[in-house]
């Protein structure tokens, strides 16, 4: 196999970097798409449930009952909005969407505490939203068990021999968006590389210059690989844009290297932008190419990289096919180097996989590339 010529390697590169300067739509995709994608799906994809509507029956309505409603109020995740005096209303606001949760404080609440004996109270969620319902739910716990303390302290109950105490590591707050953020990086970047690098080929032959580049001696990987690295560069671009908004404006951690991030990604790009490269090649068009390179890249890197959902919880079948969404990788490298602050020791499977997937895009471009003009 012949050695790579650097200088036509460089004159390709160099050849593109201007088409791609002459290109408005594809200088929006390069540096303004991947800013707008992070700000609006930072703010718009949360987890976080706050100021839950909350409707309070206290049949019991004494010093004790006002403060566990006070208790719920004060947490910052529930708003009392009205007050019920029957069941009847507390149905009708449930129903009507008023309130989300409806707290019931049964009329002997302040009696059983007073005898040392456990007071049950009711919480009654809309449930037609699962998440926000099981969310709800775990702060009413949260919050119970809060009270049962001052409760202890108070000397209305005996204390246990045995306390536990829970301890969150790299995520210490619950902020939803730390989690989103990271993870959003390598989504957007899995489309934003290969619908970048779907347009090249498929723009020469629409230009008619495919036939200039027929005529020279120039070979297939040259002119593979001299397509890709102004794109490598616009990548790392990106991906140092995206991460410094994810931290700047959403104040996402930053715990690791820097240097094993640009690595890293360095990996992860050439593999997405190979396969951009292969589906211009096979599309024949910038319009089909671009359509190919979205449905290739964007269902994947949302629905099948753990961005959104956990892999875990998929069916087997899915499981397995999440194997071949390289999203799946650089969204565990984002998370442990911004949040954990993990080291190439913990990644290096990650970085494994990478490599495999950029040789085997860049070996399907380069077969797939031909150099010769349809009869």
């Amino acid at each position: 196999m012949k050695p790579l010529d650097l200088v036509r390697l460089w004159a390709m590169a160099r050849k593109e970097a201007l088409q791609l300067r002459r290109d408005p739509r594809s200088l929006i995709l390069a540096f303004i798409l991947p800013v707008l994608m992070v700000l609006f799906f930072g703010y718009a994809i949360t987890w976080d449930v706050k100021d839950i509507r909350l409707s309070a029956w206290d049949q019991d309505r004494t010093r004790e009952s006002r403060e566990l409603l006070e208790a719920f109020q004060a947490s910052g995740y529930f708003t009392l909005t009205e007050r019920a005096e029957g069941y009847r209303e507390v149905e009708e606001a449930l129903a009507l969407g008023r309130v989300r949760a409806v707290l019931v404080i049964p009329p002997d609440y302040s009696e059983t505490l007073a005898s040392g004996r456990p007071a049950p109270v009711q919480l009654l969620l809309d449930g037609a939203d699962a998440n926000t319902a099981t969310i709800a739910m775990n702060y009413a716990d949260a919050i119970v068990a809060g009270e049962s303390v001052d409760l202890v302290l108070q000397g209305r109950e005996l204390p246990t021999m045995v306390e536990s105490e829970t301890r969150i590591w790299y995520n210490e707050t619950l902020e939803s968006r730390n989690m989103v953020v990271p993870g959003l990086v390598a989504a957007i970047m899995s489309i934003i590389a290969a619908m970048l690098t779907s347009l090249t080929i498929a723009r020469e032959w629409e230009r008619g210059t495919m036939e200039q580049l027929a005529a020279t001696p120039v070979r297939a990987l040259e002119i593979v690989l001299g397509k890709l690295l102004p794109y490598v560069a616009i990548g790392l671009f990106d991906v140092a844009m995206t991460v410094a908004v994810g931290v700047w404006v959403f104040g996402v951690p930053f715990r690791g290297s820097v240097l094993l991030l640009a690595g890293m990604s360095l990996l992860f790009l050439v593999g997405a932008l190979g396969v951009g490269i292969f589906i211009s090649a096979v599309a024949g068009s910038q319009v089909f190419a671009m359509q190919a390179a979205m449905v290739a890249t964007y269902l994947p890197a949302v629905l099948l990289s753990g961005f959104l959902f956990d892999i875990s919880a998929m069916p087997v079948a899915l499981q397995a096919v999440t194997f071949l969404v390289p999203a799946r990788y650089f969204v565990v490298v984002t998370r442990g180097i911004l949040l954990k602050g993990v080291g190439a020791g913990v990644l290096w499977p990650q970085a494994v996989f990478m490599t495999v997937f950029a040789v085997v895009g860049l070996g399907l471009a380069t077969r797939v590339f031909k150099k010769e003009i349809p009869a």
